[in-house]
This record gives structure tokens, sequence and C-alpha cells, in this order.
């Protein structure tokens, strides 16, 4: 069972002067549970290398079980310090990809031509994509063979416009994750803010926000067992 994980390689939140990047929990709690399931993980990023962290989600109050298991893994920092560029990762090596969000993926991923290709060439091979908080932007350009939105008629979620609105960012970021989905035709569906929900259509499994990143996961995991 190999895994891809793709992170952002963005860093900036905006014109704000902040930093952004990828959210620290919703790639630890899936990294762990894929690890604890018995999944090889591959890392990669539109850079190579070290993706930057979003400085927010390191803070003490972000902190879960899975991110302080990961702050003493050595050998997962050593992982993730040397992302491989996504242009050199091949869908057919792996079985499943996952897409940790956090704000920096609205700006590169959603526009890479190289993740573009690799979420149709999965789901056209017939394995899994998922995607949680603001990673299911990245799904914006993804096209069925037949050229319609990938998010067309299924069953999707993502950071809703009522959590943008709450972190005071919907006027910075690029897009509303609820918004483009919707506009795009997707089955848009969220539960109350902060809490698990996740849309699970097919292959095709999103995430609300940073508590539901366990549930993708695990949805994920079934589906690769199924």
């Amino acid at each position: 069972m190999n895994i891809l994980i793709v992170l952002t390689s963005h860093d900036q939140l905006g014109n704000t002067g902040r930093k952004t990047g990828f959210w620290l929990e919703e790639f630890a709690a899936p990294y762990y549970a894929f690890v604890d399931a018995g999944a090889r993980i591959a890392l990669a990023s539109p850079a190579g290398g070290q993706p930057p962290l979003d400085p927010k989600s390191d803070e003490p109050d972000a902190q879960t079980d899975a991110t302080r298991r990961f702050r003493k893994d050595a050998e997962a920092g050593r992982l993730l310090a040397s992302t491989r560029r996504l242009d050199e990762v091949q869908a057919a090596d792996y079985d499943a990809v996952f897409y940790p969000g956090g704000h920096g993926p609205l700006w590169d991923l959603a526009e890479d031509p190289k993740s573009v290709s690799l979420i149709e060439a999965m789901l056209a091979a017939g394995k899994p994509v998922s995607a949680v908080c603001h990673a299911p932007g990245v799904l914006r350009h993804a096209r069925t063979a037949d050229g319609k939105p990938l998010v067309q008629g299924r069953q999707v979620t993502g950071f809703s416009n009522a959590e943008e609105a709450a972190v005071q960012l919907t006027g910075v970021v690029p897009f509303l994750v609820e918004d483009e989905l919707k506009k795009l035709g997707g089955l848009y569906s969220s539960g109350p803010d902060w809490q698990p929900h996740v849309a699970s259509d097919g292959l095709l499994i999103t995430g609300q926000n940073p508590a539901s990143s366990v549930a993708v996961a695990e949805t994920l995991l079934e589906r690769l067992k199924g």
C-alpha cells in the first residue's frame, strides 16, 4: 500500500505579510493513520525539499497527540524535509494520494498543472484521491475524461465560508473553497463549524476542516482495503 502525500510549497498569506503553508495536524494525523496501517508513505511538493509550515498550526492551542508524536519522530521529520518535486512523481507508482490543507494549497497546488494531471490520472486508474480542509481547492481545475469539472455532480466538502469568515481571511484567500466547489457543480455539504465532516463519493474523499483529517485518512484506508 503506497500512499503519496502532496504538500504545498507556498508560504505567503496573500498580501498580509504573514506566513502560511501546510497545517501541521492535517499532515501529522493522516500520516500516522497511514503508517500505523502499514502503508509506505512518499511525500512530494511543487518545489521539493522542506515544505513551509503554517506557524499558526504550530502554536500551543493547535497541538494534538499526532502533532506531538511528529515532533518526537526524527524519521518523519527527515522525510518531511526532503519531499520530492511534484514533477518527478508518477501516478502509476502509488495506490492513493492525499492532500493536507492549510491555506498554502490555494495559491500553488490549486493552479499546478502537474497536480491537476496527477489527480486526473489517479482517478482514471481507479485510485482514490483525498483532501482535507483547504486542500479540496486543488480540485478546481481537474476534469473528467469528457472535459467536465471533476467535482460536478459529486459529493464534496471543504473549508466552509463560515469557517473562513471566522478566521477573518475571506478577503485574503484567492478563492473560497465552498464557493468554488459549488460553482463547479459539486454537491457541497458541511457540518457544524470545526466539527468532523467527510464527503465520500466513490474514489473522491474530502474533509471539511482540521477536525476531519483522521476521518478522511480512515475513509481512504477503508477504500484501499475494500
